[in-house]
C-alpha cells in the first residue's frame, strides 16, 4: 500500500485525525532529508526570499527548513492544534505566518506567490481541487513543489517481514503477507499524470533521498501512533498491535530497529499566467 494513496472514501476523515495529539506529532514524527530543500531552491528556479505557500503545514517539519533559508512563508494548516504547536515552533521567523484554515475553500490572496509546497500533506487535499488552487495561486513560471514520504526495503528488513503477523491479527484491513518495496519499484509516475491532467504546469522534475532511522521500541510505538492508520483503529486493537510490535522488538531485535525512508521532491512549474 502506498503511503500518500489514501483510501479516497475515507481521506477527509483521516486527513485530520493528526490533529489529535499535535504535541506526538511534532515530537515522534521525522523531518527530511536537509539536501531535499537546498534541491527544492534550485528545482524550483526561485530567488532570494521567495514568497511561498505552504499546504498542509502540520507543526511545521518543512515549514522551519524553508525559513531557516530565508523564505517569506504562509503556511497553511486545518488543524487547530497542529497550527498552535507549527506557531511556537517558527516563533522566531517574522516572514512566517501560519493560517489556521483547510486549502480548499481558504481564499487565495491578490499576490500571487513564487512557490506552492506540500510535504506529505497533498494527498490529503481534494483531488478536485489540488491541482488548479495550486496553479492559481502562483506567478507564471511558478513551482509547486510536492514532498511525498515512502516505507521502503531495507532498514531492518527481517522484523518489517515478520511484524505483518502482528498487522494480520489486530489490523482487518491489512493485505496478507505484504511485504516493502524496494526503493527503485516505487512508482511515483501517478502524480506526473495528475500534473498533466491539469494542464496547469509544465513537466514534472523529480529527485529522491533514500535514508534511514534508527528507532528504541518506545520511539518506534510513538511514530506508529502518529499514523492515521493505526490511530483509526479502535482503542483494543490499537494498543494489541502496539503490545505485539513492542514484544517483537525487544524480544527478536535488543530494543531497536531501523527504518528505511524514501522522500520524493517532485517540482513542476506553471505553464502559462494565472487566470
Amino acid at each position: 500500500m502506498r503511503d500518500d494513496k489514501p483510501d479516497e472514501a475515507n481521506r477527509a476523515h483521516l486527513g485530520q485525525i493528526f490533529d489529535e495529539d499535535a504535541e506526538l506529532y511534532d515530537r515522534a514524527r521525522p523531518g527530511y532529508p536537509p539536501k531535499l530543500f537546498d534541491d527544492l531552491i534550485e528545482t524550483a528556479g526561485i530567488g532570494p526570499g521567495p514568497r511561498v505557500l505552504e499546504v498542509g503545514a502540520g507543526t511545521g517539519k518543512a515549514t522551519l527548513p524553508l525559513a531557516e533559508r530565508g523564505c517569506r512563508i504562509t503556511a497553511v494548516e486545518l488543524g487547530a492544534n497542529m497550527a498552535a504547536v507549527a506557531r511556537r515552533n517558527l516563533a522566531g521567523f517574522e516572514a512566517v505566518e501560519i493560517v489556521t484554515a483547510d486549502f480548499e475553500t481558504w481564499p487565495l490572496p491578490a499576490e500571487p506567490f513564487d512557490a506552492v509546497v506540500s510535504a506529505t500533506a497533498f494527498h490529503w487535499i481534494d483531488p478536485a481541487v489540488r491541482m488548479a488552487k495550486a496553479a492559481d495561486a502562483l506567478r507564471p513560471r511558478g513551482a509547486l513543489a510536492v514532498v511525498a514520504t515512502q516505507h521502503v526495503a531495507g532498514g531492518t528488513e527481517s522484523f518489517f517481514a515478520e511484524v505483518q503477523d502482528c498487522y494480520e491479527r489486530f489490523d482487518p484491513s491489512a493485505p496478507p503477507g505484504l511485504r516493502l518495496p524496494a526503493a527503485h519499484d516505487v512508482d511515483s509516475s501517478d502524480h506526473a499524470h495528475e500534473v498533466a491532467r491539469s494542464g496547469r504546469f509544465g513537466p514534472v522534475a523529480f529527485r529522491r533521498y533514500a535514508w534511514d532511522l534508527t528507532y528504541t521500541t518506545a520511539e518506534y510505538l510513538a511514530v506508529l501512533r502518529t499514523y492515521s492508520g493505526h490511530r483509526a483503529l479502535s482503542p483494543k486493537a490499537r494498543e494489541g498491535l502496539l503490545e505485539c510490535i513492542a514484544g517483537l522488538i525487544d524480544r527478536r531485535y535488543g530494543g531497536r530497529v531501523t527504518k528505511r525512508y524514501l522522500t520524493e521532491l517532485r517540482v513542476a512549474r506553471t505553464a502559462r499566467a494565472r487566470r
